[in-house]
């Protein structure tokens, strides 16, 4: 986690963000680098060949510098390394991109969730990320004040696809001295005893060096709500998900676990893509 992409709106769950990664970086020796999209109403690449709207460009423009200079002086990013990226583009092709270009090791980003407000980073810009990033992403509800992870609940089903994310999570969790709350949850549509789960899960654990982590089984009514309850339940620092990533008419008909998450979680969701 040495280079951390911070995405902003300059909106207050953008700065929740900010502050949860700048804890992360300097933990970590670590550096931070702002990314602010220009969205304008027409596609960049238009509007910058049209003159008569140059100046209304270069006005937006200058203003986010503006705020992108105030906000390296805030004082949660004293004493790290902080870049700034301002790009004119639809804001979740920019972060990947950019993610790509500069090999982020970690995404965090504030969101609102399935608000219905028109932010940058609700809903929609939040859920695309965690679909399609290839590096582990970090969401953020709220402000979370000093971010310690003592309680990191990791949900899954524990099949062997999960294993090249699961030793992401692991690190991810060594790091930062979490105990690692791993849980199978149990629905009625995907129903097993408890001495499967529990070897299921110990045969997963085998091969991974864990510092400290837990078993846990827990029944609900569906995979979502049962996540949800079991981190009320232990009163998680942090949940952790995989993600397939799922795309257009598979997606929409298979839903996501993860974004479900990041939409209705007010505790901050890390996902991992398999």
């Amino acid at each position: 986690m040495k280079k951390i992409l911070v995405p902003t709106d300059f909106s207050d769950h953008a700065h929740y963000a900010l502050q949860v990664a700048s804890q992360i970086a300097k933990k970590n020796g670590g550096e931070i680098i702002l990314l602010h999209m220009l969205e304008l109403p027409h596609q960049a690449g238009d509007a910058l060949g049209s003159g008569h709207d140059l100046p209304e460009i270069m006005l937006f423009k200058n203003s986010a510098i503006n705020r992108l200079e105030d906000l390296m002086d805030d004082e949660c990013l004293d004493g790290l390394k902080v870049s700034e990226i301002i790009q004119f583009e639809l804001a979740f092709d920019g972060i990947m991109k950019v993610s790509e270009k500069n090999d982020i090791d970690l995404i965090v980003m504030g969101s609102h969730g399935a608000s219905g407000f028109k932010e940058m980073f609700i809903g929609s810009n939040a859920e695309k990320v965690v679909r399609n990033s290839e590096i582990p992403v970090l969401i953020i509800k709220k402000d979370a004040g000093e971010f310690n992870v003592n309680k990191f609940v990791f949900a899954s089903d524990f099949t062997d696809e999960i294993k090249k994310p699961f030793a992401k999570v692991v690190q991810f969790a060594n790091k930062f001295g979490a105990e690692l709350e791993l849980a199978m949850i149990n629905t009625p549509s995907s129903f097993k005893p408890t001495h499967i789960a529990e070897e299921i899960m110990k045969n997963f654990v085998a091969g991974f060096s864990i510092d400290k982590y837990t078993i846990n089984i827990y029944n609900d009514v569906n995979v979502e709500n049962g996540i949800l309850n079991f981190a009320n339940h232990i009163d998680a620092d942090l949940i952790g998900v995989s993600t397939h990533g799922r795309k257009g008419i598979a997606h929409f008909f298979n839903g996501s676990i993860s974004e479900d998450l990041v939409n209705h979680s007010l505790r901050p969701v890390v996902t991992f893509k398999i």
